[in-house]
């Protein structure tokens, strides 16, 4: 997965935010890293009355399929960062249903033997 960052004017996008941005992307998307093939960011700053004035735009692009646009809004651009990400999340897995994202293990049901025995 390849991902992509951008900034306005008014965000300072220096390398080590870029760095961290990727970072917290890839992780926090790893699951559906076989599926996306790329992952633009992109953070600005627009003026709000109730303080909320940072956003990200995310954009996947998953193999084979539209892409995909989410965004937020809220005070930082760490937390617009986490907001848009769960909120791609949420998207992805609607998507790709549960199939990448499994815990393991057998559920009661599936046990031998008899319930109440």
């Amino acid at each position: 997965m390849l991902i992509q960052i951008g900034t306005d004017q008014a965000v300072h996008g220096d390398e080590a935010l870029i760095r961290h941005f990727e970072v917290e992307l890839a992780t926090r998307l790893s699951r559906f890293s076989d599926h996306i093939t790329r992952l633009e960011a992109h953070f600005s700053e627009e003026t709000a009355d109730d303080g909320q004035d940072r956003c990200c735009v995310l954009e996947a692009r998953p193999a084979g399929r539209r892409t995909v646009a989410v965004s937020h809004h809220a005070g930082s651009v760490g937390e617009a960062c986490r907001g848009a990400v769960h909120k791609l999340e949420s998207v992805l897995e609607s998507m790709y249903g549960r199939t990448d994202h499994r815990k393991g293990g057998d559920s009661i049901r599936h046990q031998d033997g008899h319930a109440g025995s």
